[in-house]
């Protein structure tokens, strides 16, 4: 433990308003063969995702709910950005954050059985069907939705049934839904 005087202090936290305790740690390097696949298992795959909190909430919902890891693909913010990980509230050391890119990720799903369905509105209603033991939920753009590798590696599309009146979604309480669903 080091203490340090305010001056010093402000240069190092990140945040308007600290809460007067900062922490160094090692970033654990993760990666997806060293999960374990005990069956049902599921991962969230973040394509593109960009808001800070919006993953870090995401982070701490996979964690909450059963989620074996939450995987960034390119373009999604730094899993272990400081907002990030503020937002995931401690998850990220007791649930896997893995960034990778489609090359890799194919080949964990070949190599493991591992289904992918992609969350889009156009997708068929969640609730109608069974999810396959092994599954990867890809999650898209908050702006954009889904890249088109995600759409064109996804073995479904799946939607929530919400009022017509609403275009989407936040994409955390989209993935909270989700995984609420996969687990019943």
């Amino acid at each position: 433990m080091e203490e340090v005087d305010e001056r010093v202090f402000a240069t190092a936290a990140e945040t308007e308003t600290p809460q007067g305790v900062l922490a160094i740690g090692v970033v654990p390097d993760w990666t997806l063969d060293g999960l374990s696949l005990t069956d049902p298992w599921r991962i969230v795959v973040l394509d593109g995702v960009q808001d800070p909190g919006n993953v870090g909430t995401i982070v701490r919902t996979a964690a909450a709910l059963g989620a074996a890891a939450t995987v960034a693909l390119p373009g999604t913010v730094d899993l272990w950005n400081a907002k990030v990980v503020r937002s995931g509230m401690g998850s990220h050391f007791h649930h896997p954050p893995v960034s990778t890119g489609w090359d890799e990720l194919d080949a964990f799903r070949r190599d493991h059985g591992v289904a992918v369905w992609a969350a889009d509105a156009s997708g068929e209603p969640l609730a109608s069907l069974a999810p396959p033991a092994r599954l990867a939920l890809v999650l898209g753009n908050e702006g954009s939705g889904l890249s088109s590798l995600s759409r064109d590696r996804a073995d479904r599309l799946v939607a929530l049934p919400i009022a017509t009146a609403v275009d989407s979604l936040n994409v955390a309480v989209a993935a909270a839904i989700i995984l609420y669903e996969l687990c019943r």
